[in-house]
């Protein structure tokens, strides 16, 4: 985009042909008579004589981009700066045995595992129906048994965090199985804990947009009750609560959810008895300011996200500006290169003997 800071140089060129004008009549001379020009005629004319508007045209030139110049042409291109303000999310998802249990996802039956984690992509992408999506999120996971793991650190690539999710597995030996839910929480809490100084070193090493932290948030997905692990549920929502975080706490399977046993003489659904503790999750929702949900199946998991999107909402605030490049100097240089070829064919190649 290209624009002109003083505009009103241009009424200088309304000048040159007044100037053209008083050139003319300065330069008419005398006039001889002949009798007969018919052999002068004859002679033809010279490159030189062909050329002579020459110096003329260049001074003409030269004055035009002179003011051009003047008028201070500027290259700008607009730039766009977006500020954001977005939510600080853990994940933290239960995948201890009892998460093999079955449960409905689009009319079909998984594990609730699995269930869990195709709901998770639509709430980190959207679902093109009720779930727009988290783009603007820090979105880290964390995924417990027995013993609490990082699975993937607070991000923006939402990308690579979905495949973090791919490798998270129900576990398969009894030494790991079992429920650390406030293991898994006070980890959690952790990593929200230093999210600025993360995000502030992130952004000093590779000069990325700027990003600011509007709240922080854990939702905590498990169908099972706290029986492992070093802290109680309510010392690691005591710590989240200190700390300015909010937990939703969401009862994955309700009351009563079906394995599948494989035997000689087929497959067998056995309903399981796991209840899901709800008690302790309504605490822990309360003492920080969330909400505690049961979900049965799919609908009610998208039902539950949904409502999180509505309580947790990022923001963008685009700030446009122009930068704009000075060219006058690019005017000005031609036009003194103009000028000086004026002079030399002026004083040399055109010049005049009074």
């Amino acid at each position: 985009m290209i624009r002109f800071a003083s505009p009103y140089a241009f009424f200088l060129l309304l000048l040159i042909p007044a100037v053209l004008l008083v050139l003319h009549r300065r330069d008419r001379g005398g006039s001889i008579r002949f009798s007969s020009l018919a052999n002068v005629r004859g002679a033809g004319r010279s490159l030189r004589h062909r050329l002579v508007w020459l110096p003329l045209v260049l001074r003409i030139l030269l004055s035009i981009l002179v003011v051009m110049a003047l008028a201070r042409p500027q290259l700008g291109r607009e730039k766009v700066k977006d500020v954001t303000k977005g939510i600080a999310i853990e994940m933290v998802i239960d995948k201890s045995g009892s998460m093999g249990a079955e449960m409905e996802y689009r009319g079909r039956k998984f594990d609730r595992l699995e269930v869990v984690k195709k709901v998770f992509e639509e709430f980190i992408r959207g679902n093109q129906e009720s779930l727009g999506g988290r783009p603007n999120d820090l979105v880290g996971m964390i995924a417990f048994a027995r013993y609490a793991d990082t699975m993937a650190p607070l991000t923006l690539g939402h990308g690579a965090l979905l495949r973090f999710l791919e490798t998270v597995h129900i576990v398969k030996r009894r030494s790991e199985d079992g429920t650390a839910i406030g293991d898994a929480v006070a980890l959690a809490a952790a990593r929200l804990r230093t999210a600025e100084e993360d995000i502030a070193k992130f952004a000093s090493e590779t000069g990325d947009r700027e990003y600011e932290i509007k709240s922080k948030i854990i939702i905590l997905l498990t169908d099972g009750q706290n029986n492992s692990g070093l802290r109680a549920p309510a010392e690691a929502a005591k710590l989240a609560a200190d700390w300015g975080i909010k937990i939703y706490t969401i009862g994955v399977g309700g009351d009563q959810g079906v394995n599948t046993i494989n035997t000689l003489f087929g497959n067998f659904k056995v309903p399981t008895a796991n209840r899901v503790d709800t008690r302790p999750l309504e605490a822990i929702a309360e003492m920080t300011g969330g909400v505690f949900r049961l979900a049965e199946d799919d609908k009610s998991l998208r039902e539950i996200y949904e409502e999180i999107d509505r309580l947790e909402k990022s923001e963008i605030e685009s700030v446009r500006y122009v930068d704009y490049r000075e060219l006058f100097v690019s005017f000005t240089i031609v036009a003194l290169i103009l000028l000086v070829l004026e002079v030399l064919a002026a004083n040399l190649i055109f010049r005049r003997i009074p």
